[in-house]
């Protein structure tokens, strides 16, 4: 009976090791998950704040003005301007 007693408690003991590790990994992972959540939400946050950043420079009234003042660009002449069409024969053929 006391081969049996001991074999149960060693059991036992095996047993409750292996909970209280299980734990400890599960409320590891947990707290990797929600460092790993929050970090995602702040590239979200970012990622909007680029993607608005993006559309302020683009702005066609900025462009044109950049285009204006510093690389001196100015809209052609009407005079000198050609419509090619798509069906038009390539010059040079």
């Amino acid at each position: 009976m006391a081969r049996l007693s001991l074999l149960l408690l060693l059991a036992l003991s095996v047993a409750a090791i292996g909970l209280v590790t299980s734990q400890h990994k599960a409320r590891k992972l947990f707290a990797e998950l929600e460092r790993e959540q929050a970090r995602a939400q702040a590239l979200d946050v970012e990622w909007g704040q680029l993607q608005l950043e993006q559309s302020t420079w683009a702005m066609h009234s900025r462009v044109a003005k950049l285009a204006t003042e510093r690389l001196r660009m100015r809209q052609a002449d009407a005079k000198r301007t050609v419509v090619v069409g798509a069906d038009a024969p390539e010059a040079g053929r």
